[in-house]
């Protein structure tokens, strides 16, 4: 059971009236279904068409407005936007992973993914944030809840704990 210290607190939205409540119900009951196929078509997957649909109206509502449908399009196509550059990235990510590991086969990378798998959670998690997915400090910051400047005290242990578990070996 979740106590109401363990819930998250949240952002500074202010809460809504009723009438706003039932506006943005509206507006989300008659423009999801668009939003959702527009997205399809652009993606091709019905999954992250609901999550970019989801993120329009979580966006919406976050900026405490009911936006007009316009709004809710251009919002659409600049997570598509993102989406697209991520999928980009992840895909081109792959590829140099792949070619990297045809052209040198070694057990370096056992001995690495071993040494980042014995690392406490909280360590590994950091450093695949922000090595690996690209994360900048501020969002990595976001991500473990803590000060952007303890974000780097902590990916400086974080390296120094994975380089005493490469050299264990």
């Amino acid at each position: 059971m979740v106590t109401d210290q363990e819930m998250p607190v949240a952002d500074a939205v202010p809460a809504k009236s009723e009438r706003e409540v039932r506006r943005f119900t509206a507006l989300f009951a008659k423009e999801y279904p668009r939003i959702v196929a527009f997205a399809k078509r652009r993606t091709g997957d019905s999954s992250a068409a609901e999550d970019i649909a989801a993120d329009v109206f979580r966006i919406a509502w976050e900026q405490d407005q009911t936006p007009g449908s316009a709004w809710l399009f251009v919002t659409a196509r600049n997570l598509l936007r993102n989406h697209h550059r991520a999928n980009a990235r992840l895909a081109e990510l792959h590829m140099r992973l792949r070619m990297e590991r045809a052209a040198e086969p070694s057990d370096t990378d056992d001995a690495l993914l071993d040494a980042i798998e014995k690392l406490p959670e909280n360590q590994r998690e950091l450093l695949l944030a922000h090595y690996w997915d690209g994360l900048s400090g501020a969002e990595c910051a976001a991500l473990v809840g803590c000060s952007p400047g303890s974000v780097w005290v902590a990916l400086h242990r974080a390296r120094a704990n994975l380089r005493r578990q490469l050299t264990k070996g």
